[in-house]
């Protein structure tokens, strides 16, 4: 009788501690996401390659991304188009779960949000001239030469800092590779993502990268402050991406080989 009930006492045990468990389990998925079953990613979607549309559909690297990871979490990924500076007030809010459109952890934005491990390394700014320029190799030797950037752009300070560059503030990226390919500009300064991008889409025909990307802190996603739970998990998906491979082929399909992913 005593074996019997110190049996009994502890199946109870167990049953008690499984149920714990569960209970835990959704309780973390409820925390995890707003929308049961859905991820809500929210972005700016006019920066190609990260997010852009094409057609009717939201395409990019960020897309492609966000959609693995929620594969990986076993969710349905919503993606939501929106002005940036709507983003981290969705995100604290809870109308979207993650934010994906380039950003990078700052230490302004680290006041409200939390972030995932870096999952683009090869971000900063690069300078891109003709193929058949071969005295340019390197940022510095922008000295003295007419240098294109985005106008309203980090890049055009850049250039404002390189000694006697005359500077030519450009409204589009598109607009510059044009001038480079016509001569009218020595060389350019984009963020290096976007020269990637372009070249893989025939760019690198009459052009080519000149030295390496500037420093950079690299690219993260973004979440609600108190939502640790799903900045682990994203990171572990992460991992998984990287370690299956997954991670290369979105990378190859977006940006090709000028660097490796890391």
């Amino acid at each position: 009788m005593f074996k019997f009930k110190k049996l009994a006492a502890i199946v109870a045990t167990a049953a008690l501690a499984i149920g714990l468990i569960a209970g835990c389990g959704g309780d973390t998925a409820k925390k995890m996401t707003t929308q049961e079953g859905v991820l809500r990613v929210g972005s700016e979607t006019t920066f190609p390659p990260y997010e852009f549309t094409e057609g009717d559909k939201y395409v990019g690297f960020d897309v492609d991304l966000s959609e693995a990871i929620a594969k990986k979490l076993g969710l349905k990924m919503q993606f939501v188009s929106m002005g940036f500076d709507a983003l981290i007030p969705a995100a604290q809010s809870g109308d979207i779960d993650m934010i994906a459109a380039g950003i990078n952890a700052t230490p302004e934005r680290e006041k409200v949000l939390t972030f995932s491990d870096v999952y683009f390394k090869d971000a900063g700014y690069v300078t891109v001239v003709r193929k058949d320029n071969t005295s340019i190799n390197s940022m510095q030797d922008l000295a003295g030469k007419t240098v294109g950037a985005q106008i309203g752009t980090i890049p055009v300070d850049m250039a404002k800092a390189i000694p006697n560059t005359t500077v030519k503030e450009i409204d589009s990226n598109a607009t510059i590779f044009m001038e480079l390919n016509a001569g009218t500009i020595d060389g350019a300064i984009i963020d290096n993502a976007v020269a990637m991008y372009y070249l893989k889409q025939g760019a690198d025909k009459d052009l080519r990268l000149a030295g390496q990307p500037s420093e950079s802190p690299g690219t993260v996603l973004g979440f609600k402050k108190d939502n640790a739970a799903l900045r682990d998990a994203v990171n572990k998906a992460l991992k998984e991406l990287k370690e299956d491979g997954t991670y290369q082929k979105i990378y190859e399909k977006w940006f090709g080989n000028y660097q490796q992913a890391k």
